[in-house]
């Protein structure tokens, strides 16, 4: 039977990653990012891809990464997730990756793994996997089109980009023109992608590799809801015992008690379902069953955290100086990240042969 606890060495990363996050994304400092022109904290990127070795985790360590599981990358997302860190991981680190690991391309692999370059798929952010996706149009070695929505293009140094002829293609961020996109979540700009005669080199076919990155996308996404839920959860219990009305703290109240105790039911469950949904992913067993079940209950969890979290922080939660908003937008945002609940209920549907009613 598989073992979904923690391990020590898990603990042990988990407590170095939040330790380093400490010192790089403080809630001010993430604020004040979201309100200028760099929303991305490349410092923060760069300590953990260069410092710690983070970005390479699910590359092999004869292609230049550290060998690790999706396991060790889930619990690095819990704790992105727990500090809404607006670095690309998620889509350098775990999706780009994964495309390229399904083309075999070593030396991009690589680069992406020390985190010399950034990647980004060129794929909206809402596809969910096996969903239709845009491409853009091949043309005597050129590629021509435009792509929407594309988290983190801003930053990438290289885009992963597929086109009408099947294939993924890797296109020079400097050849391509990317304009940002207003986006509800602050801490992952998206950004439209421009491509007017941009050369590209074929990597292999665009379906299996981006089927397998969202895939992967998808069932890592829970990880970061559940640090970002957990931590709605957590600092809620924290203010609601230090909070005094009547000369008493406010968490005494039951009605505030009965909500609390409601929103860490749903919060062990959804831990539940992200390290099952991690294990699949790394052990390779009902991998996208797993993925479906944990994308259809994370979604609904995370919001009601966060939105708890903003109500029962009462007035101060309103302010744009508590990062309650951060969590909030962050957490509706990846409602609809890589499939909403809805299509990946409808997912488990058929992978389980459940007929509609």
């Amino acid at each position: 039977m598989t073992d979904l606890l923690y391990s020590e060495e898990e603990e042990a990363l988990r407590s170095a990653v939040r330790d380093l996050l400490a010192d790089h994304c403080d809630a001010p400092g993430v604020i004040a990012r979201t309100e200028s022109d760099a929303p991305h904290d490349l410092a923060a990127w760069k300590a953990l891809a260069d410092g710690m070795g983070l970005a390479g985790l699910l590359v092999p360590e004869d292609k230049g990464g550290q060998g690790a599981t999706h396991r060790e990358v889930a619990v690095v997302l819990e704790e992105l997730g727990r500090a809404v860190a607006p670095v690309p991981y998620l889509t350098s680190a775990v999706v780009a990756t994964e495309a390229l690991l399904a083309c075999d391309a070593d030396d991009l692999l690589a680069e992406l793994a020390s985190g010399r370059r950034l990647g980004a798929v060129a794929v909206a952010l809402n596809v969910a996997p096996g969903g239709a996706y845009k491409v853009v149009r091949h043309e005597e070695g050129m590629l021509h089109g435009e792509l929407t929505s594309v988290a983190d293009a801003a930053v990438a140094d290289v885009l992963l980009v597929p086109a009408d002829d099947g294939g993924l293609y890797a296109v020079d961020a400097a050849d391509a023109t990317v304009v940002p996109q207003v986006s509800l979540d602050l801490t992952r700009p998206l950004a439209t992608v421009r491509l007017d005669g941009a050369r590209g080199r074929l990597l292999g076919d665009a379906e299996p590799a981006v089927r397998r990155a969202l895939r992967s996308g998808a069932g890592l996404l829970v990880s970061e809801q559940l640090g970002l839920a957990d931590w709605a959860l957590t600092e809620t219990v924290r203010y609601l015992k230090e909070r005094k009305q009547f000369n008493r703290p406010v968490g005494g109240f039951q009605a505030l008690k009965h909500r609390l105790a409601q929103l860490w039911l749903e919060v062990v469950n959804l831990r539940a379902a992200a390290r099952n949904a991690a294990d699949a992913l790394a052990t390779g067993a009902d991998v996208d069953l797993a993925v479906a079940v944990a994308q259809a209950y994370a979604a609904p969890v995370a919001v009601h955290a966060a939105e708890e979290a903003l109500q029962l922080h009462a007035g101060i939660g309103m302010t744009w100086e508590h990062p309650i908003h951060l969590y909030l937008k962050r957490a509706k945002a990846d409602s609809i990240v890589y499939g909403t609940a809805g299509a990946h209920r409808a997912a488990v549907a058929e992978l389980v042969d459940l007929q509609a009613p």
